[in-house]
């Protein structure tokens, strides 16, 4: 995942990759679990789609989680190349994140506490980077699939920078927008560390708690 040329601008959208008019292919269904990755998904599930270092170690966070999660995917957000390859990606030029999509249900498994789990998985302080993984594609970020799971990010935020501010961590970096598009990133990515169990996985979190979903008030 560190071996690719490491980038620390965001291209414009004049200077992005092309792209491509069609969906790279993609698995199907989720090795673990086998349930369909693009849906459809039961009523009454949410979804949103998170950004937190190489999206290996980071899909794998979520689908361990005991309960509350349908199905996770992993691919490629926030950036303005449409349909992009990881190869594209990780070269610096499209824009895009590496991220996962978490499709949880609501209630057994409120927002707050994915965004707890996704916030003490990773290092938010660290811009575009996470650990050794370097470039724009590591950045952390939130993107809502609904208008409604805004003031819910931002407070989990707040909450963090908070408590990462009592322990001399720096400013949190956190990016929260709106999800213009996810595209799945290509098939032997879905679920990787389930398929390898060796495989890398960068991620490092602060080990400085988040204080939601614990009975502290955020």
């Amino acid at each position: 995942m560190f071996l690719f040329r490491k980038r620390a601008e965001m291209p414009s959208p004049a200077d992005a990759l092309p792209g491509r008019p069609d969906p790279i292919p993609t698995a199907e269904t989720h090795f673990v679990n086998g349930r369909p990755l693009k849906g459809p998904y039961p009523e009454g599930m949410q979804s949103i789609v998170l950004g937190l270092g190489c999206f290996w170690g980071a899909e794998r966070k979520f689908w361990e989680l005991p309960e509350g999660i349908h199905v996770t995917a992993v691919g490629y957000a926030a950036g303005h190349t449409p349909n992009p390859t990881y190869e594209e990606v990780c070269s610096g030029l499209t824009g895009h994140n590496e991220v996962v999509l978490v499709v949880f249900d609501p209630a057994v498994l409120p927002l707050d506490a994915v965004l707890k789990t996704f916030f003490e998985s990773h290092d938010p302080t660290q811009g575009f980077r996470q650990g050794n993984d370097v470039g724009t594609q590591y950045r952390s970020g939130i993107y809502l699939t609904d208008p409604s799971q805004e003031e819910t990010a931002r407070r989990v935020r707040a909450a963090y920078a908070e408590a990462l501010k009592a322990r001399g961590y720096g400013d949190v970096t956190t990016e929260i927008l709106p999800l213009k598009d996810f595209y799945f990133a290509e098939g032997y990515h879905q679920q990787y560390l389930a398929k390898n169990p060796g495989g890398y996985c960068g991620l490092g979190g602060t080990g400085v708690s988040c204080p939601v979903g614990t009975g502290v008030a955020a």
